[in-house]
């Protein structure tokens, strides 16, 4: 099969694209023959390991798996011993182990049945993301929250505003392209170019980690949840991760950070929503696969408006 590897951690450059041996599934995994796959910031960091804390889990001098790529949509291709719940031809999406290929696998449990109504482009894009948003929002926001997202537009900050939404607050978006965050559903707008951030929130949902605790805390509520998503702010050993250690004693307001975590719930829960319609991914554009290098730089070159995704075999 055909993937997308790296064996040394980098920028785009070190990334190859090659022949792999396809893989056979175990016991419980499912062989998927990927129709797109999602490209989020979890890849660049995977990619580049950084903050460096995050080598830890993927391989402190090198890679310890030299593919990349967690988001997948496709074909069941094979099944291994006790999968039950799927069977080969069935549709699926979800988290998978190296959805940079043409050939992926995955736990039963970290897989859903896709929606019939769900383009193939829409599915990859949605399980991480939208996981990271509900995980994010779901404790914390109800019927008349004010929430302010960070990041409006880019892959968790556009889902984000429409999780907000469905669970019941009202939404302010903090972004540089106003009308894209007002297309998905924010009630009010902040160009941070232009404008400063104002109001008071009881949830401010920081995407990338790049602003001030202190100028947040001056517009959360005496009560409110500061909620910080990604490492791409602060400096290479931690990235924005350690913004969490905020030190007030006498304040009623919180400080989050968090790994969202794939469950069956929880898929069946992104699965729900994008049926439904109430979580709609805005796709900016798709790559082929041999392209993934140039996706990757477009993401973190700041130019993108909801997710990325790369088709294996097809043109761009």
């Amino acid at each position: 099969m055909k993937a997308v590897v790296r064996y040394t951690y980098g920028d785009e450059s070190v990334l190859e694209y090659t022949d792999l041996r396809d893989p056979v599934p175990g016991p419980g995994e499912v062989l998927v023959r990927v129709r797109a796959a999602g490209v989020d910031r979890g890849a660049w960091h995977i990619m580049t390991g950084l903050p460096h804390l995050a080598r830890l889990a993927f391989g402190l001098r090198r890679p310890r798996d030299p593919q990349l790529g967690m988001d997948a949509a496709g074909v069941v291709e094979a099944v291994g011993p006790d999968v039950t719940a799927f069977r080969v031809g069935d549709e699926v999406l979800g988290v998978v182990r190296g959805s940079f290929a043409e050939l992926t696998i995955a736990a039963e449990r970290h897989l859903v049945a896709k929606p019939a109504t769900v383009s193939w482009e829409q599915a990859a894009a949605a399980p991480t993301s939208t996981i990271t948003a509900f995980d994010a929002l779901r404790t914390r926001v109800t019927s008349g929250t004010r929430v302010l997202v960070l990041g409006a537009g880019g892959g968790v900050g556009h889902l984000a505003v429409q999780v907000a939404r469905a669970l019941g607050g009202e939404v302010t978006a903090a972004t540089s392209d106003p009308a894209f965050a007002a297309s998905v559903g924010a009630s009010a707008v902040i160009d941070y170019r232009t404008e400063p951030l104002t109001g008071t929130y009881d949830v401010i949902l920081d995407i990338g980690c790049r602003r001030p605790v202190r100028e947040l805390r001056a517009l959360l509520s005496p009560a409110g949840s500061l909620v910080f998503v990604g490492g791409e702010g602060g400096g290479a050993l931690a990235g924005g991760m350690q913004r969490q250690f905020v030190v007030a004693p006498f304040s009623r307001q919180k400080f989050v950070t968090f790994v969202a975590r794939t469950t069956p719930a929880a898929l069946r829960e992104v699965a729900e929503h994008l049926a439904d319609g109430t979580v709609v991914p805005v796709v900016d554009r798709t790559y082929p696969l041999a392209e993934a290098a140039d996706a990757l730089r477009q993401l973190s070159g700041g130019r993108v408006r909801g997710k990325l995704v790369l088709h294996p075999g097809a043109a761009g």
